[in-house]
């Protein structure tokens, strides 16, 4: 019965296990969904955005943000995760950045780091690479306005104590089913190239606005809407891909629990079986031997 008793065990633990991973895998799924959601709607908050800086620049051709031509002061925003079973999502994010900060060229010093998740903040640490900030991750898409403003004020700090001019901004986006794409976009410095090349495409109505408040004034307030939103975005597409990532390997787990129940739960029979087997044989064994002594 030792057998029985081990195997009705076992089984009770991976019965426990399954309703645990269950429960983690219906999360991960509703946090997909909801992240998703969020880009849905903060993509049409870049357009908006991106619109309003091609009419200021539309109308004044010229340079509006000064260039340095010194080397770079440098800086990273980092989003990875706060906690486990999502692969190798943090250490990719890390092997990512160290791979494209080594390539700005001439830069002055070791970029400023700040990260948004404890386990990339720990594998940022682990690659040498320092950390200046530590923020958790939201944990809904509500939360993500929040961090995003902290992050805000540390740039706004880089900037007036440290003189930062490089920032780029490191995070997972989802790729195809539950892989995801380590992705690098430059914050600072702002290529405004790019949103004036916005003029080969038709305006969305009828009527191009206008405006009246000074152009630089109008720009910085733009431009500081773009920090937000580029932000937000990738804090959004990289929470998306730890959940969708987590949800994949949650789906292999509860595959692999199923399997390993079904083989155990056919061991349990077999042995109760045996159990059952091994006694009746020894009631009548035991009646025979009484019978055998009456007679």
């Amino acid at each position: 019965m030792k057998g029985t008793e081990r195997l009705r065990q076992e089984l009770e633990s991976l019965t426990e296990l399954q309703s645990i991973v269950r429960t983690m895998k219906a999360l991960s799924a509703a946090s997909v969904r909801q992240y998703e959601r969020a880009q849905a709607s903060l993509a049409d908050y870049y357009r908006t955005v991106e619109l309003g800086l091609h009419v200021v620049l539309r109308r004044y051709p010229g340079p509006l943000i000064e260039r340095h031509k010194a080397p770079p002061h440098a800086g990273a925003v980092v989003f990875g995760s706060d906690y486990g079973l999502c692969g190798r999502f943090n250490e990719e994010i890390v092997a990512h950045l160290r791979q494209r900060m080594a390539a700005i060229p001439a830069a002055r010093e070791p970029a400023r780091t700040v990260a948004v998740g404890i386990r990339v903040a720990e594998e940022l640490a682990a690659a040498g690479q320092g950390v200046e900030g530590e923020y958790l991750t939201p944990s809904s898409s509500g939360a993500i306005t929040a961090t995003v403003q902290q992050l805000l004020l540390k740039l706004d700090e880089w900037q007036a104590e440290a003189g930062i001019d490089h920032v780029h901004v490191f995070y997972n986006r989802q790729a195809r089913g539950s892989r995801y794409r380590p992705t690098g976009v430059q914050l600072l410095p702002v290529d405004l190239g790019r949103f004036r090349r916005l003029e080969a495409e038709p305006w969305p109505t009828r009527v191009i606005p206008t405006f009246t408040m000074p152009a630089r004034r109008l720009l910085s307030t733009l431009l500081r809407q773009y920090f937000f939103v580029t932000l937000s975005r990738a804090c959004a597409e990289s929470l998306a891909a730890e959940h969708n990532s987590r949800l994949a390997a949650m789906q292999s787990a509860e595959k692999n629990i199923d399997e390993r129940l079904e083989e155990l739960t056919g061991a349990y029979r077999r042995e109760r079986q045996s159990a059952i087997t091994t006694e009746l044989l020894d009631v009548v064994a035991g009646f025979e031997a009484l019978t055998g002594r009456t007679r």
